[in-house]
């Protein structure tokens, strides 16, 4: 089917799974919604913290795609939300029109999907891709600088590579920068606070086999750990996993 077709799915309900995989080829968009009074410090805060949080589209004064897919509802072209009060999920939802306000600004965040193409067409398999489960994301100790109210850590993915071909899978992220380029670490999860790789606190956790070393990406769902951080009172976001897939191609943010 058609991107179109696949977020008119969504729109009816027919599909809330996670989206990787999906329309193979086409830029996938992590999502933060804010009330108006947060969004400049936030938008700042992304600027500065940009490989974690690469903010690809602001719509504010609406809640209608201009850039990544003209005319596309973010109210329910998602196939889950995460409404959060004080800093806390407090329950999943497939539209956010009964949320609504008009001064929601909404910001669509690079997500490391969109990379996952090049990656496949390079021969380099994807363990989560594979299973058609979530992809695996922990909590770290790498702090973010901070702007006003907003603080705290990365969130990151991670993507078991055949040790042969981890070089590979760094040459060819780094050429999405707008997507969390690079890893982040390769190899010592420990590193970065992650006690038991087996153990996510997003996604699905998957085998790490004996060939094969862990590589660990910025992640948009960074975002849901720090409203988490500063208990912001209201805030919508995508569920982890369950993300905006948008008209543009992954060659179009190839660099």
């Amino acid at each position: 089917m058609t991107v179109k077709e696949f977020r008119e799915k969504i729109a009816k309900g027919e599909f809330d799974k996670p989206t990787a995989g999906y329309c193979s080829g086409h830029v996938q968009a992590n999502m933060v919604v804010l009330p108006k009074e947060y969004a400049d410090s936030f938008e700042e805060f992304a600027k500065k913290n940009s490989k974690a949080i690469p903010v690809l589209e602001v719509v504010k004064g609406s809640h209608f795609s201009q850039t990544l897919a003209k005319g596309a509802n973010l109210l329910n072209e998602l196939p889950s939300y995460d409404i959060i009060e004080n800093g806390e999920k407090v329950k999943s939802v497939k539209s956010i029109e009964e949320y609504y306000k008009d001064d929601f600004v909404f910001f669509l965040i690079g997500c490391s999907f969109t990379f996952e193409t090049s990656l496949l067409q390079n021969g380099i398999s994807l363990r989560h891709v594979d299973l058609k489960t979530n992809v695996t994301m922990y909590d770290t100790n790498i702090e973010l600088e901070p702007v006003d109210m907003f603080k705290g850590n990365m969130v990151v993915s991670m993507r078991p590579i055949k040790k042969e071909r981890v070089a590979d899978a760094c040459v060819v992220t780094s050429h999405f920068p707008n997507m969390h380029g690079t890893p982040i670490q390769v190899g010592y999860p420990e590193m970065i606070g992650i006690k038991d790789v087996q153990n996510p606190d997003y996604g699905d956790a998957v085998e790490i086999k004996d060939d094969e070393i862990p590589l660990f990406w910025p992640c948009g769902v960074t975002p849901q750990n720090v409203l988490r951080e500063v208990k912001l009172p209201f805030a919508i976001t995508h569920s982890p996993g369950h993300m905006f897939v948008s008209d543009k191609k992954d060659s179009d943010y190839y660099v």
